[in-house]
Protein backbone atom coordinates (compact mmCIF):
# COMPACT_ATOMS: atom_id res chain seq x y z
CA UNK A 1 0.00 0.00 0.00
CA UNK A 2 3.02 2.46 0.93
CA UNK A 3 4.56 2.04 -2.33
CA UNK A 4 1.30 2.50 -4.13
CA UNK A 5 0.70 5.89 -2.45
CA UNK A 6 3.82 6.74 -3.10
CA UNK A 7 3.50 5.98 -6.63
CA UNK A 8 0.98 8.01 -7.08
CA UNK A 9 2.73 11.42 -4.79
CA UNK A 10 5.59 10.58 -7.26
CA UNK A 11 3.24 11.04 -10.31
CA UNK A 12 1.21 14.23 -9.38
CA UNK A 13 4.79 15.96 -8.55
CA UNK A 14 5.93 15.05 -11.85
CA UNK A 15 2.42 15.81 -13.73
CA UNK A 16 3.00 19.28 -11.55
CA UNK A 17 6.54 20.12 -12.71
CA UNK A 18 5.19 19.51 -16.59
CA UNK A 19 2.73 22.23 -16.11
CA UNK A 20 5.13 24.51 -14.81
CA UNK A 21 7.39 23.91 -17.40
CA UNK A 22 9.96 22.84 -14.23
CA UNK A 23 12.44 19.54 -14.04
CA UNK A 24 11.25 16.74 -11.95
CA UNK A 25 14.69 17.25 -10.24
CA UNK A 26 14.31 20.74 -9.34
CA UNK A 27 11.36 19.06 -6.26
CA UNK A 28 12.91 17.28 -3.33
CA UNK A 29 10.26 14.95 -1.67
CA UNK A 30 10.47 14.71 1.91
CA UNK A 31 8.43 11.90 3.21
CA UNK A 32 6.82 13.06 6.93
CA UNK A 33 7.56 10.35 9.18
CA UNK A 34 6.55 11.83 12.54
CA UNK A 35 4.78 9.50 14.40
CA UNK A 36 5.47 6.48 11.94
CA UNK A 37 7.07 3.13 13.07
CA UNK A 38 10.42 2.76 11.51
CA UNK A 39 9.21 -0.52 9.81
CA UNK A 40 6.94 1.70 7.40
CA UNK A 41 9.72 3.87 7.43
CA UNK A 42 12.22 1.30 6.39
CA UNK A 43 9.66 0.42 3.20
CA UNK A 44 9.54 4.19 1.92
CA UNK A 45 13.52 4.04 2.23
CA UNK A 46 13.15 0.81 0.42
CA UNK A 47 11.68 2.79 -2.72
CA UNK A 48 14.72 4.60 -2.53
CA UNK A 49 13.33 7.62 -0.23
CA UNK A 50 16.28 9.35 1.16
CA UNK A 51 14.94 12.60 2.70
CA UNK A 52 12.61 11.85 6.08
CA UNK A 53 11.23 14.88 7.99
CA UNK A 54 10.07 14.59 11.67
CA UNK A 55 8.75 17.38 13.93
CA UNK A 56 9.70 16.39 17.29
CA UNK A 57 13.44 15.98 18.64
CA UNK A 58 13.30 13.09 20.48
CA UNK A 59 11.35 11.05 18.11
CA UNK A 60 13.78 12.04 15.27
CA UNK A 61 17.00 11.39 17.44
CA UNK A 62 15.16 8.01 17.98
CA UNK A 63 15.22 7.23 14.77
CA UNK A 64 18.48 8.55 13.49
CA UNK A 65 19.52 5.61 16.01
CA UNK A 66 17.55 2.74 14.13
CA UNK A 67 17.87 4.20 10.58
CA UNK A 68 20.06 3.72 7.85
CA UNK A 69 23.27 6.61 7.89
CA UNK A 70 22.55 7.96 4.48
CA UNK A 71 18.86 9.45 5.68
CA UNK A 72 19.13 12.92 5.20
CA UNK A 73 16.90 14.04 8.03
CA UNK A 74 14.72 17.04 8.44
CA UNK A 75 13.83 18.85 11.22
CA UNK A 76 10.04 20.49 10.65
CA UNK A 77 8.44 20.67 13.59
CA UNK A 78 8.71 23.73 16.32
CA UNK A 79 12.17 23.97 17.68
CA UNK A 80 12.74 24.83 21.28
CA UNK A 81 16.00 26.54 21.62
CA UNK A 82 16.67 24.37 24.44
CA UNK A 83 16.86 20.94 21.97
CA UNK A 84 18.87 22.65 19.25
CA UNK A 85 21.77 21.24 20.68
CA UNK A 86 20.66 17.36 20.51
CA UNK A 87 19.91 17.20 16.55
CA UNK A 88 23.00 20.09 15.41
CA UNK A 89 25.14 18.28 12.71
CA UNK A 90 22.49 15.31 12.53
CA UNK A 91 19.79 16.85 10.33
CA UNK A 92 20.32 18.03 6.85
CA UNK A 93 18.31 20.79 7.27
CA UNK A 94 16.38 22.60 10.28
CA UNK A 95 13.02 24.34 8.35
CA UNK A 96 11.18 26.16 11.22
CA UNK A 97 13.58 28.73 12.17
CA UNK A 98 10.90 30.80 13.69
CA UNK A 99 12.80 34.01 15.94
CA UNK A 100 16.30 35.73 16.08
CA UNK A 101 16.37 34.08 19.06
CA UNK A 102 16.22 30.36 18.04
CA UNK A 103 18.57 31.36 14.96
CA UNK A 104 21.20 32.52 18.16
CA UNK A 105 20.85 29.26 19.66
CA UNK A 106 21.78 27.29 16.57
CA UNK A 107 24.28 29.72 15.35
CA UNK A 108 25.76 29.56 19.38
CA UNK A 109 25.61 25.48 18.87
CA UNK A 110 27.03 25.13 15.26
CA UNK A 111 30.10 27.47 16.62
CA UNK A 112 30.43 25.05 19.78
CA UNK A 113 30.76 22.19 17.02
CA UNK A 114 32.51 23.84 14.65
CA UNK A 115 29.68 22.78 11.72
CA UNK A 116 27.89 24.91 9.61
CA UNK A 117 23.88 24.06 10.27
CA UNK A 118 21.75 25.21 7.10
CA UNK A 119 18.51 26.71 7.84
CA UNK A 120 14.89 27.54 6.58
CA UNK A 121 13.22 31.04 7.84
CA UNK A 122 9.73 29.89 8.35
CA UNK A 123 7.25 32.46 7.27
CA UNK A 124 3.45 33.11 8.11
CA UNK A 125 2.67 33.96 5.13
CA UNK A 126 -1.41 33.56 6.20
CA UNK A 127 -0.63 35.23 9.66
CA UNK A 128 -2.59 32.90 11.64
CA UNK A 129 -2.03 32.93 14.95
CA UNK A 130 -2.05 29.17 15.72
CA UNK A 131 1.34 29.15 13.36
CA UNK A 132 5.06 30.35 14.34
CA UNK A 133 7.12 32.19 11.73
CA UNK A 134 8.13 35.42 10.91
CA UNK A 135 5.60 37.51 9.02
CA UNK A 136 6.57 38.44 5.30
CA UNK A 137 7.43 42.02 6.06
CA UNK A 138 9.43 40.95 8.64
CA UNK A 139 11.28 38.71 7.27
CA UNK A 140 13.69 40.22 5.25
CA UNK A 141 14.87 42.13 8.20
CA UNK A 142 15.44 38.85 9.68
CA UNK A 143 17.52 37.27 6.87
CA UNK A 144 19.83 40.45 7.47
CA UNK A 145 19.97 40.36 11.49
CA UNK A 146 20.88 35.91 11.34
CA UNK A 147 23.47 36.70 8.09
CA UNK A 148 25.92 38.28 10.39
CA UNK A 149 25.57 34.89 13.18
CA UNK A 150 28.45 32.74 12.43
CA UNK A 151 28.21 28.53 11.64
CA UNK A 152 24.64 29.37 10.31
CA UNK A 153 23.26 29.07 6.66
CA UNK A 154 20.19 30.49 5.36
CA UNK A 155 19.02 28.43 2.30
CA UNK A 156 15.68 29.66 1.63
CA UNK A 157 11.52 29.97 3.52
CA UNK A 158 9.19 27.29 4.39
CA UNK A 159 5.32 28.17 5.34
CA UNK A 160 2.90 25.90 6.56
CA UNK A 161 -0.13 27.22 4.82
CA UNK A 162 -3.53 27.32 6.51
CA UNK A 163 -5.79 23.75 6.55
CA UNK A 164 -8.01 23.46 3.61
CA UNK A 165 -10.71 22.02 1.69
CA UNK A 166 -9.78 23.20 -1.67
CA UNK A 167 -6.14 23.52 -2.44
CA UNK A 168 -6.38 26.22 -4.59
CA UNK A 169 -7.41 28.36 -1.89
CA UNK A 170 -3.50 28.44 -0.96
CA UNK A 171 -2.16 29.26 -4.12
CA UNK A 172 -1.89 33.08 -3.05
CA UNK A 173 0.19 32.28 -0.04
CA UNK A 174 2.71 29.97 -2.12
CA UNK A 175 2.69 32.95 -4.60
CA UNK A 176 3.31 35.13 -2.12
CA UNK A 177 6.07 33.16 -0.37
CA UNK A 178 7.96 32.59 -3.98
CA UNK A 179 7.95 36.44 -4.53
CA UNK A 180 9.21 36.85 -1.01
CA UNK A 181 12.14 35.08 -2.04
CA UNK A 182 12.84 36.21 -5.26
CA UNK A 183 12.44 39.68 -3.67
CA UNK A 184 14.90 38.71 -1.09
CA UNK A 185 17.31 36.97 -3.31
CA UNK A 186 17.76 40.50 -5.39
CA UNK A 187 19.27 42.01 -2.74
CA UNK A 188 21.95 39.86 -2.59
CA UNK A 189 22.69 39.40 1.65
CA UNK A 190 25.87 37.98 2.76
CA UNK A 191 25.25 34.52 3.52
CA UNK A 192 21.77 34.02 2.39
CA UNK A 193 20.37 32.05 -0.12
CA UNK A 194 16.53 31.80 -1.27
CA UNK A 195 17.58 28.64 -3.24
CA UNK A 196 15.20 26.45 -1.45
CA UNK A 197 11.31 27.09 -0.94
CA UNK A 198 9.53 24.09 1.54
CA UNK A 199 6.29 24.68 1.16
CA UNK A 200 3.14 22.24 0.51
CA UNK A 201 2.11 19.53 2.06
CA UNK A 202 -0.41 16.66 1.45
CA UNK A 203 -3.23 18.39 0.92
CA UNK A 204 -1.81 21.17 -1.31
CA UNK A 205 1.34 19.77 -2.62
CA UNK A 206 1.01 19.56 -6.57
CA UNK A 207 -0.43 23.73 -5.91
CA UNK A 208 2.58 24.59 -4.61
CA UNK A 209 5.00 22.96 -6.96
CA UNK A 210 3.55 24.51 -9.82
CA UNK A 211 4.00 27.96 -7.18
CA UNK A 212 7.76 27.49 -7.37
CA UNK A 213 8.30 24.93 -4.18
CA UNK A 214 11.73 23.15 -4.27
CA UNK A 215 10.65 20.90 -1.24
CA UNK A 216 7.27 19.69 -0.52
CA UNK A 217 6.91 18.00 3.16
CA UNK A 218 4.30 15.17 2.75
CA UNK A 219 2.99 12.71 5.39
CA UNK A 220 -0.42 11.05 5.20
CA UNK A 221 0.02 10.98 1.32
CA UNK A 222 2.70 8.76 1.67
CA UNK A 223 1.96 6.39 4.97
CA UNK A 224 -1.82 7.58 5.46
CA UNK A 225 -3.40 8.86 8.12
CA UNK A 226 -2.59 8.17 11.72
Amino acid sequence: MLKDNLKAVEENITAACKRANRRREEVTLIAVSKTKPVSMLQEIYDENIRDFGENKVQELCDKIEKMPKDIKWHMIGHLQRNKVKYIAGKVELIHSVDSIRLAKQISDEAQKQSIEIPVLLEVNVAREESKFGFFTEETEDACREISKMPGIRVKGLMTSAPFVENAEDNRKYFKKLYELAVDIQSKNIDNISMRELSMGMTGDYVVAVEEGATIVRVGTGIFGSR
